[in-house]
């Protein structure tokens, strides 16, 4: 498949019961979830959605952008008939669970390696940033070529190596198209420039459901513990902490297994 033919969707919908929502990080697509929504659509309604500013997501709107991506997830559950639902997510989207939870909209939240949370006065966050400018960049470059590349197991360990420590079992097909949906992520640039200027601001007094957080202990983008020590010291030293021993920073892909059975032994009545 030629790059200009790869097909990025806004979002996807299966399964039957209580309505689950699955958000995925910066640069992502809602396919980054395809390892672990056989599990969770046996037991849930699941919409997995792709993030305002993403390959094949909605535009970004306003000037607000973090509020912006917030409120096109919100959009996304209206239009699902999901007033409330459990919502699921990494990285960036594991933060925007977390806001959505303070505004209301969650039976619980399953946060994996959620973003946001370094300690006051941590610049490093500004490391992370710079680190996905530059991997944009690279990604340009190497997109056409990302079959020839992810046909090797060598390629695809290079690919994989700072989001998972395990890449085995991931689908060629699924990590072109992450290759490619990170090169062509529209929103990169004012996403980064929007962190800069305001942060990830959250209203944790607000969030009156049950939350976990899992975080991988081998976390390269989000190194646990330190770019956890704000969700863990401030806004939710309550909630129920997973360590993943020896897990990269995309536990949906890692362990497919393992984290499909943390999500859904959470969400269980």
């Amino acid at each position: 498949m030629k790059a200009a033919d790869t097909i990025f969707t806004p979002s996807h919908r299966g399964g039957s019961g209580e309505p689950l929502v699955c958000l995925h990080g910066f640069t992502d697509t809602w396919r980054t979830w395809e390892l672990v929504l056989p599990a969770l659509e046996r037991r849930h309604d699941v919409l997995a959605v792709t993030l305002a500013g993403h390959a094949g997501g909605p535009p970004l709107q306003g000037e607000a952008l973090g509020a912006a991506v917030a409120d096109a997830v919100q959009q996304a559950m209206d239009a699902a008939g999901f007033d409330l639902a459990h919502l699921v997510g990494n990285s960036l989207g594991g933060y925007l669970a977390l806001v959505l939870a303070a505004r209301g909209r969650a039976r619980s939240v399953v946060a994996l390696a959620p973003a946001g949370g370094w300690a006051r006065g941590d610049e490093s966050y500004k490391d992370t940033l710079r680190y996905f400018a530059r991997s944009q960049k690279t990604l340009k470059a190497t997109a056409p070529h990302a079959e020839a590349l992810l046909a090797r197991p060598e390629g695809r360990r290079l690919a994989t190596r700072d989001i998972v420590t395990n890449f085995e079992h991931i689908p060629p097909d699924l990590l072109v198209h992450m290759l490619r949906g990170a090169a062509r992520c529209p929103g990169v640039a004012a996403l980064i420039a929007n962190a800069l200027r305001g942060g990830w601001p959250l209203q944790p007094e607000r969030i009156a459901c049950p939350v976990r957080v899992v975080w991988g202990t081998a976390d390269r983008i989000l190194p646990w513990p330190s770019a956890a020590a704000r969700y863990r010291e401030e806004w939710l030293p309550h909630a129920d902490w997973v360590e993943l021993d020896g897990i990269g920073h995309c536990p949906q892909l890692d362990p497919p297994l393992e984290t499909a059975q943390l999500i859904l032994g959470f969400t269980a009545p």
